[in-house]
């Protein structure tokens, strides 16, 4: 399973729903509050060059905010 990484912020309702998604697949994701951590809003936005969230990577992909079927795709489901 290829590693999954997504920047977010606790009001964001595309966030809410890539992680639901990821729980309800049983997709092991690693999460990064970008309002409560400096350091990874700095590091989300050298990758991606966004400011909004989510940015997910899976594996070397990214994706900005929650494309379902891009992530299926991406995570071969």
């Amino acid at each position: 399973m290829k590693e999954v990484i997504i920047y977010t912020s606790p009001t964001c309702h595309f966030c809410h729903m890539a992680k639901d998604f990821f729980k309800a697949k049983n997709i092991a994701y690693t999460e990064y509050d970008v309002l409560a951590d400096v350091a990874k809003r700095k590091e989300m936005v050298e990758k991606s060059g966004q400011m909004g969230v989510p940015v997910i990577f899976i594996g070397d992909e990214m994706t900005i905010g929650f494309d379902q079927s891009k992530i299926e795709k991406l995570l071969g489901l």
